[in-house]
């Protein structure tokens, strides 16, 4: 498999654009072709070079991406859409990736966008009794494995509270979040509760938005300075047994896949991503990622040592809990941070001499999918 570059890429702020409180009203093709137009500016490349389009959403419907690339030029070439849950945008990126790696096209676009539906999620993708009793609403059962993990490993509700504190703090430092305001431990645990443990400030807020990130052969790079590679991207999906309890845990899969595909490991991981749709996900999540062993995050987030200036920075442009959640963009968005970071091109949240990160996504389903980006 020929080696795989990152040519450019583009980013909308996460925001409601729903017309109202003086917000500005977009639809996802309009948040879709202005994440386009912004990595082909990147890129230094024109719309004329792209050869095919595979493009990640979830509640924008039938055909959507070719609404989206409407809106800069439908030219004949192949476009997918792929719906995969909140790892879409990971997936399309994967897809892009195996095609260009295998010599069947030599630039290709992989697109996320989304404007959500409001009020809670209920996912579709669970079995249809257990849709009736609740199970599929995130608060729920994110509650149910939080109590879990707070029974197994002795984690607290302060511990998943210090996750929020720590990514709305980075999300200060990010034009491109949501919510770009800090807020205090105390503030998170007078939240409403929503479903015990979980409060609501332990949930990310949801968000239109969209993202893109064009990729190529190294030949069709343009932007050679700092050039970025894609060292892994993988998808895994659950392995249930007769009582539905998924062994091995698709992210730890996922990860083993990754470092295998790559020849890295956690050691060598600069900054990360991690999945927080809710706040106790991201302490699981870096367990089973290997960056250290089950029960261990908590005390090593209370120690700073996911920090920005910590020993391993996650969730840099503060993760969902901050940036917001539109589901198709959000994978992306986070492989985008990355690709920022290792740039050296992330602003005031910058972390020095970062050249290679992880970015790991979980979808509905269950899907978890991990790209690894190095420069």
């Amino acid at each position: 498999m020929r080696k795989v570059m990152i040519a450019g890429a583009g980013l909308t702020r996460f925001d409601r654009y729903d017309g109202e409180k003086g917000r500005a009203s977009k639809e996802y093709y309009d948040l879709g072709s202005e994440a386009i137009i912004k990595a082909l500016k990147d890129a230094d490349m024109q719309w004329s070079d792209i050869q095919g389009a595979f493009c990640g959403s979830v509640y924008s419907g039938t055909g959507s991406g070719h609404s989206v690339i409407e809106k800069v030029g439908l030219t004949g070439i192949p476009i997918v859409n792929v719906e995969n849950a909140c790892s879409s945008g990971i997936s399309a990126l994967r897809l892009a990736y195996q095609l260009v790696g295998s010599g069947v096209y030599d630039i290709l676009i992989a697109l996320g966008f989304e404007s959500m539906p409001r009020g809670p999620i209920k996912s579709t993708a669970w079995p249809l009794w257990e849709r009736l009793m609740g199970f599929n609403l995130q608060p729920a059962s994110y509650a149910m494995r939080a109590v879990r993990y707070m029974e197994e490993t002795g984690a607290t509700e302060e511990d998943f509270a210090r996750v929020t504190v720590k990514n709305r703090k980075n999300g200060a430092l990010n034009p491109y979040a949501r919510f770009q305001k800090e807020v205090t431990l105390g503030e998170v645990m007078e939240s409403r509760m929503i479903a015990s443990p979980l409060r609501f400030l332990h949930a990310c807020p949801l968000a239109d938005g969209g993202a893109a990130m064009i990729i190529c052969s190294e030949d069709q790079l343009k932007k050679k300075e700092k050039a970025v590679s894609i060292e892994a991207a993988v998808l895994t999906s659950g392995t249930y047994n007769s009582a539905r309890v998924s062994n091995p845990d698709p992210v730890g899969l996922s990860a083993r896949q990754a470092y295998e595909a790559s020849g890295y490991g956690p050691e060598d991981m600069d900054v990360v991503q991690a999945y927080d749709t809710m706040s106790p996900g991201e302490l699981w999540d870096l367990e089973l990622l290997g960056f250290c062993e089950k029960g261990e995050a908590p005390g090593l987030l209370r120690d700073g040592y996911f920090d920005i200036n910590g020993k391993l920075p996650v969730n840099t442009d503060g993760g969902l809990m901050s940036r917001g959640h539109p589901l198709g963009a959000t994978a992306l968005a986070q492989c985008i941070e990355i690709y920022r970071q290792i740039r050296g091109e992330a602003g005031p949240r910058q972390i020095p001499d970062a050249k290679i990160g992880l970015a790991h996504a979980m979808g509905a389903g269950p899907n978890s999918g991990i790209v690894i980006l190095k420069r």
